[in-house]
């Protein structure tokens, strides 16, 4: 490398330059400015010609050389350096990105260049301080349709999402589109949108199949990288939509679980599951079944269920039950699946409450008077896989008779026998096995709150209307979003390292729902004792006639009338 003054005039261009995009006339007009001012501060590099002649091709400062000739410079210095094996193309691009940011298409185009004349990835990357991957990136831009590239470099640019779907496309289908989408003319602007709308096509990424290489082999499906997700995860992905949900398919027929069924989605993305089951959201019971289908993104999901026996007719309380649970037509708070799964949760930790947590004798004795109030008394156990079975009482009875059959118990096997009873006997499930406030009560007396587990999950949270889920924001940094998704999101990823549970879910009730619970109870006791007191035909003063009263007899009316 020696340094020689040239006229400017004799140098001749590379046509194999990095920067192919004209300048700004604002760049131009600067450079011009300080050339006439100070001169050239930083001499343009040439080597001679490897053609045959015996003139100086310019390696770089194409700009500075041009601007020389017109501040009318009639010498200028270089520096002279030996021919390159590529022509100079690595040394070109790096002088003129430390000088101007080259344009973009302009820069994916010298990389594959580079490329061409037998640059490495690695090697580029390792030149230009940049990963390998993006490196690929570059590579994968730079094989766009030309025509497309030659209408970017001009400043009309896609945004990162639309090149990705551009890039994605082979160059046939490229094409295609070009043809209806490229500016009419006095139009410089391109709908990009439409181009990358057409050009798109469905995805399905190797992070959500469940299946492993040998089915993926097997179906055929090859992998393609994204280059443009984000490095430290797995990008893998492939257009095939029909092999990719048929592996899917055929690992859930090897994985089905006994008795469990494969199903679809509706419409809005719901799971169908048979006609009358209901979806259990708590733990599953021996009897429940398990659902396995393909949601809207093509992942394998699982829902619990359990098929009822045939109902009998409803009678009054039945169609009274249904009038109760009539939403209204704005949106409640939490809708009724919400309801249902936070009848379920509770039931659960109610239950997990009464087995566990510490509870007096005393308050034994009071929650087993709660439970035998309760409306489901029949009893229909919400312990039981069979909602429509009834508690097996005599079991938790039996431990406290001997064999001559003398009632005999010690303590511990008492507290056993009342803590199983009230698991039996204590249900809020959303189903005909719920016994009512008492229920809660019960779990607000024993702190069964403290057995909820957290409801901070999109499958709850996405039962809350918009102002149940803002107000669910307070006490934490989550701020509502202009969407609901995106609040609910946020609180998800809020709520994975701690325990949220919303107010509706906790047991105890309102001081309202205790007076009209206490209200109703005293008025029925009432009017039970008026009953009583006249078919027996005993005043107020003769209550001993009730010592009179053959049991076994009005058991027996009962039973007749019944019948």
């Amino acid at each position: 490398m020696h340094l020689m003054k040239v006229d400017p005039r004799a140098l001749k261009e590379n046509s194999d330059r990095s920067r192919q995009t004209k300048s700004t006339p604002q760049a131009d007009a600067l450079l011009l400015a300080t050339i006439k001012a100070v001169g050239l501060v930083q001499p343009p590099v040439i080597a001679p010609q490897t053609d045959g002649g015996n003139g100086y091709i310019i390696d770089s400062g194409h700009r500075r050389v041009k601007q020389a000739i017109a501040a009318g410079l009639e010498e200028i210095d270089v520096l002279v350096v030996d021919a390159a094996n590529d022509n100079g193309a690595m040394r070109s691009m790096v002088e003129n990105i430390a000088r101007e940011p080259l344009n973009p298409v302009d820069q994916w185009r010298a990389i594959e260049r580079l490329v061409a004349l037998g640059w490495t990835e690695e090697a580029i990357g390792i030149a230009l301080a940049l990963p390998v991957r993006q490196i690929k990136k570059l590579r994968l831009l730079a094989n766009v349709l030309p025509a497309m590239l030659d209408h970017m470099a001009k400043g009309d640019m896609p945004n990162e999402q639309q090149l990705r779907a551009i890039a994605a496309a082979n160059l046939d289908e490229q094409r295609d589109i070009w043809k209806a989408q490229k500016p009419k003319k006095g139009d410089p602007q391109v709908s990009w949108w439409s181009v990358a709308n057409a050009l798109s096509k469905k995805c399905m990424y190797a992070r959500d199949a469940s299946f492993g290489d040998d089915l993926a082999q097997a179906y055929g499906i090859s992998w393609v990288e994204d280059l443009f997700a984000p490095a430290d995860e797995d990008s893998r992905y492939t257009t095939n939509v029909e092999r990719f949900l048929g592996a899917q398919q055929e690992w859930m027929t090897i994985h089905l679980p006994k008795r469990g069924v494969i199903t679809d989605v509706n419409n809005y993305g719901q799971v169908v599951l048979p006609p009358k089951a209901e979806r259990v959201y708590g733990k599953p019971g021996k009897s429940d079944r398990t659902a396995m289908y393909l949601d809207r993104e093509g992942k394998v999901q699982s829902v619990n269920f359990r098929l009822p026996e045939p109902k009998k007719s409803k009678g009054a309380d039945d169609a009274e039950g249904e009038d109760a649970i009539v939403m209204p037509k704005p949106r409640p708070d939490v809708t009724r699946k919400g309801v249902e799964m936070i009848g379920d949760l509770r039931t659960d930790a109610l239950h997990e409450a009464l087995a566990r947590a510490p509870i007096e004798d005393d308050t034994l004795m009071a929650l087993l008077v709660l439970a035998l109030a309760g409306r489901n008394i029949s009893v229909q156990s919400g312990a039981s896989d069979d909602v429509y079975g009834f508690a097996r009482m005599a079991r938790h009875a039996v431990q406290l008779v001997d064999g001559d059959g003398k009632v005999a118990f010690d303590r511990d096997t008492l507290r056993v026998a009342a803590r199983s009873a009230l698991i039996d006997v204590l249900s809020a499930r959303e189903n005909r096995t719920k016994s009512g406030i008492v229920a809660r009560l019960a779990g607000d007396a024993i702190g069964a709150d403290g057995f909820l587990p957290t409801m901070g999950t999109d499958e709850f949270l996405s039962c809350l209307s918009r102002q149940a889920l803002e107000r669910s924001c307070k006490d934490t940094p989550v701020l509502p979003r202009a969407r609901v998704k995106d609040t609910r999101a946020a609180l998800v990823e809020h709520f994975k390292e701690q325990r949220f549970v919303h107010p509706s879910a906790a047991f105890a009730p309102t001081a309202a729902e205790v007076a009209s619970w206490r209200s109703k109870s005293v008025v029925g006791a009432d009017e039970d004792a008026d009953v009583t007191a006249g078919d027996a035909d005993i005043g107020s003063g003769d209550v001993a006639a009730l010592d009179n009263i053959d049991l076994d007899a009005v058991d027996e009316a009962y039973r007749v009338a019944a019948e």
